[in-house]
Parts: structure tokens; C-alpha cells; sequence
């Protein structure tokens, strides 16, 4: 009997892939994991770049690191995500799809050396810091300051990333995204923006 559950199942489109998670889980998909489309395209500039090391900043429950694992076996992805419990299902997810080439890390993204990687992808984690609901859990402290705070250490941390370097940012403000970033395209309604340093 064929194994359902083979690693290309995962990836038919998104409801496929959300199966790898508990129901409440699921549930938080359409507002707070990416969508395969994204991930897929996202991916794909990410690693056309010279360098293989691929950092998502606020990775959740791992889906856009996953996706582009799978895609792109050539790179490594990394996700750092400061939520303990979101870690442990990427961990999880990550057994189930049996990907090699994806680390997850557990801790604050202040606490990551930027050097250590090549690309980075943003799907706006700090947008909870702005909003009065739909925040994942209740478990993190929420403010505009902290939000202020972590903007302005993404921005130091990408504007010291040499010439070369890409970006992809998914319904970002722009706070964190440094002058010396050129825009080289944008889809899906403008919300998925690609940019390279100078």
C-alpha cells in the first residue's frame, strides 16, 4: 500500500500542509504562517543569491523554512522563533517531512548574529507589538516599544550585511528595512516585496 504521507503530499497547497499541525494551529494559518505560494516564491530568490544560509526572523511553527527546504535542498533554512511551544511543532514538522536542511532555533532574533547568514525572509513578527487582537497567544509581552526596539535592531543588523545580501518581506511596514535595500520586485498585491543591498 502506497504511504500516504509521502514528503510530496505535504505540499499540494496549503491545507495539505497545515495537516502537519494541531487544530488550533490550523487555525492561526491565514493570518500568521505564510502561504506555499509565497513561501515558494520567496524561496526561490532567496537562494538565487550567491550563499546558501537562509535565516526567517519570527518563524512560527516553521512553514516557510520547510517549504523552502523542500524546494531547495541546496540551501540550508534557518528559522529563530522566541516562542517555545511554536518551536516545538517546527521540530515536529520537521521529523514528519524528515527535511535535512532546516534548522530551528528557540530564542529571541536580538540574540542571533546576523553574520552567520546570507539572506533573510520577514514575514512581519513584529506587527503583534501594534495591534489590539489577533495576536498568536497571550503568553508574550506586547508593545509599540518593543516593537520600535526590534525594528531598529533588524535594521543594524541588515544594513551591516554586505552588498548582495536579499531580503523578502511579507506585509512589512518598512521600519526595519534599511535605505541601502533596492526594491527589485513586488507581487502578490504589494505585499511580498524582494529587495537586494547596494
Amino acid at each position: 500500500m502506497e504511504n500516504i504521507t509521502s514528503n510530496a503530499t505535504w505540499y499540494v497547497n496549503d491545507a495539505a500542509f497545515d495537516w502537519l499541525y494541531p487544530e488550533r494551529i490550523q487555525q492561526l494559518s491565514k493570518r500568521h504562517w505564510t502561504p506555499m505560494e509565497v513561501a515558494r516564491k520567496s524561496a526561490k530568490f532567496l537562494t538565487s543569491g550567491s550563499g546558501r544560509r537562509i535565516l526567517d526572523i519570527g518563524s512560527g511553527v516553521g512553514k516557510f523554512c520547510l517549504i523552502g527546504g523542500h524546494q531547495f535542498p541546496e540551501a540550508t533554512f534557518y528559522g529563530v522563533e522566541q516562542r517555545k511551544e511554536l518551536y516545538h511543532f517546527a521540530q515536529a514538522a520537521k521529523k514528519m517531512t524528515a527535511t535535512r536542511n532546516v534548522e530551528f532555533i528557540n530564542g529571541n532574533f536580538t540574540q542571533i548574529d546576523f553574520e552567520a547568514f546570507d539572506h533573510f525572509y520577514f514575514y512581519n513578527s513584529f506587527f503583534e507589538n501594534l495591534v489590539n487582537e489577533g495576536q498568536i497567544d497571550q503568553e508574550m509581552e506586547y508593545s509599540t516599544g518593543l516593537y520600535n526596539y526590534y525594528s531598529r535592531y533588524m535594521f543594524k543588523g541588515l544594513d551591516n550585511r554586505p552588498g548582495g545580501t536579499r531580503l523578502v518581506t511579507f506585509h512589512s511596514l518598512e521600519d526595519e528595512i534599511p535605505p541601502s535595500y533596492q526594491l527589485v520586485d513586488a507581487t502578490v498585491d504589494f505585499l511580498l516585496k524582494m529587495w537586494i543591498k547596494r
